[in-house]
């Protein structure tokens, strides 16, 4: 990019006529209502397919179809931000999402409900960068780092909560209340941001300047993203290369990513910003973005699935589990918004990325006797980990860019997360499944009836169960079956371990690339291009 001029860390902002805090809880209610709908839907996709006649498989296309557009919107909100303006961008963004939220809560059949899915995907798509953005501009650099706190609670607060509230709302009401609930918070949203928000003055003059649209970087973004997502999503179920279906969509993904970005980089207007990447703390910030998603997504994923199969927890019991969490996040993240005023960021997201790589670590040690604080703890650390990423990130990110990017740069680090999620949601998932088998495969190898173990564990089981009024013939069927059943435990469990593994792994490897990234002094002054 071109050469960057020190000015003082306050030159090259206005304060805004209202209180910036009030701005930031404001933009800060629709995103977390966005977010929250991400997963507070999972839980009650039984309860849906049942109430819509649809098949479980189909039922899927509901968080799919959801997904898919949230990520091609995604990327695209900073050209959407200039071309009609940010507040009135943001404010159709609410008011998408609300609508098609409660047109989600009247859908007669599955068709119609996947429709106004994709419309709410769209609304939320734009929701996440543009209150990034409004919060760049309206705190100075030295606040930033306590805003985007605020903004981090609500955004890894609401997937850790969303499906023990789905879970709630399906049991106790009906599944179409996890739509209806964001009707009420979008109508407040509406009327204060349409109060209290203002598009600053550059982009008024960006707006009147004009922009041209390019349809064929639209095209390619739209096509690329909407079926990587859908691979993503549907690759495990489908047997991935198995299926005709995804490999086709694999190519076309392929295909379209490489041409948009090719197409993107020389485009005299470009949908999305491609030379933001040139700004090396920018470019490493959106990678350890990417790995947020990764590795919260997918063990969010992980651990209800563990405490659910292997230790008989229900579906509430393992979301009160992720709940302490939630809540020392909400703790630490105003802590760590108030030390990056005192401390170099890169150091809070080194001790960040060793806390959640040793946390997922420490998993490993799970096995089917740990009890329910063990479990709760183990997230406690990772979500201290969490809360120390987020926020730096966010803030080592913008903070040798132009203000003028804000917007463009907000489309980009949010879709990584997203993408990191979805990937890491498919890779756990995958090796799930596969690990499983490998390892029932070991351990049948290594077990045989001939074995003095072997035989001492059938004959104890089937005395306990002969003394229960079993006979003798059900007894030993049902020893051989119990030991069958354990083993099969067994081998999920370890599965369990080695996706915990690679989540660490993939954490830990992150830490040298926090030293690419270019110090920004403390509360300090910024470069500005």
């Amino acid at each position: 990019m071109s050469s960057a001029a020190v000015l003082p860390a306050d030159a090259s902002w206005q304060r805004p006529a209202v209180n910036p805090w009030v701005i930031a809880l404001t933009v800060t209610l629709a995103t977390f209502m966005e977010v929250l709908d991400t997963s507070v839907a999972n839980v009650s996709l039984p309860h849906i397919a049942g109430s819509l006649s649809a098949g479980q498989d189909e039922s899927t296309w509901v968080l799919t179809s959801y997904l898919v557009s949230n990520a091609i919107v995604l990327p695209m909100s900073g050209w959407l931000s200039q071309l009609i303006g940010r507040k009135r961008f943001y404010m159709s963004c609410v008011a998408l999402f609300t609508i098609s939220s409660f047109l989600c809560g009247l859908a007669p059949n599955l068709t119609m409900l996947i429709i106004f899915r994709v419309m709410q995907g769209a609304g939320g798509g734009g929701l996440q960068p543009s209150e990034q953005a409004i919060l760049a501009d309206t705190f100075p650099p030295k606040q930033r780092g306590m805003a985007f706190a605020v903004y981090g609670m609500a955004v890894v607060l609401a997937p850790a909560i969303g499906p023990t509230l789905g879970g709630w709302i399906t049991d106790n009401f009906n599944w179409r209340w996890i739509f209806f609930i964001n009707i009420p918070v979008g109508i407040i949203s509406l009327f204060l941001t349409n109060r209290l928000i203002t598009d600053p003055p550059y982009m008024q003059k960006q707006k009147r300047g004009g922009i041209k649209i390019d349809y064929i970087g639209l095209s390619l973004l739209a096509l690329g993203l909407g079926t990587l997502q859908v691979v993503l999503d549907k690759g495990e179920r489908d047997d991935w290369f198995g299926s005709h279906f995804i490999s086709a969509m694999v190519a076309v993904a392929a295909v379209s990513l490489v041409a948009v970005i090719i197409w993107e980089w020389r485009h005299e207007h470009p949908i999305i910003d491609l030379h933001l990447f040139r700004d090396r703390s920018f470019a490493v910030g959106t990678l350890l973005m990417f790995m947020v998603g990764f590795a919260l997504m997918s063990s969010t994923v992980l651990l209800p699935l563990f405490m659910q199969t292997i230790l008989g927890y229900s579906a509430e019991q393992a979301g009160l589990a992720l709940m302490p969490g939630g809540f020392a996040i909400i703790i630490i993240m105003p802590i760590v918004g108030f030390m990056l005023s005192k401390f170099d960021a890169r150091k809070l997201l080194v001790f960040g990325l060793a806390a959640v790589g040793l946390a997922l670590i420490h998993m490993t040690t799970f096995d089917a006797t740990i009890d329910f604080r063990t479990a709760a703890t183990d997230r406690v650390f990772q979500a201290l980990g969490l809360a120390f990423l987020f926020v730096p990130i966010n803030t080592t990110a913008y903070a040798f860019l132009p203000k003028e990017k804000n917007n463009a740069a907000s489309g980009l680090i949010n879709l990584a997360r997203n993408i990191g999620g979805s990937i890491g949601i498919s890779v756990v998932t995958t090796m799930l499944a596969r690990r499983a088998q490998v390892h029932q495969s070991d351990l049948s190898a290594n077990v045989h009836s001939g074995s003095p173990k072997m035989q001492a564990m059938i004959n104890g089981i089937q005395h306990m169960l002969m003394g229960r009024g079993s006979s003798a013939y059900q007894a030993s069927h049902q020893a051989y079956g119990m030991v069958a059943n354990m083993m099969g435990q067994q081998a999920t469990v370890m599965a369990y371990i080695d996706c915990f593994w690679l989540l660490g792994i993939a954490a830990l490897i992150m830490i040298p690339f926090v030293f690419l990234m270019k110090r920004a002094k403390p509360g300090g002054p910024i470069a500005v291009h």
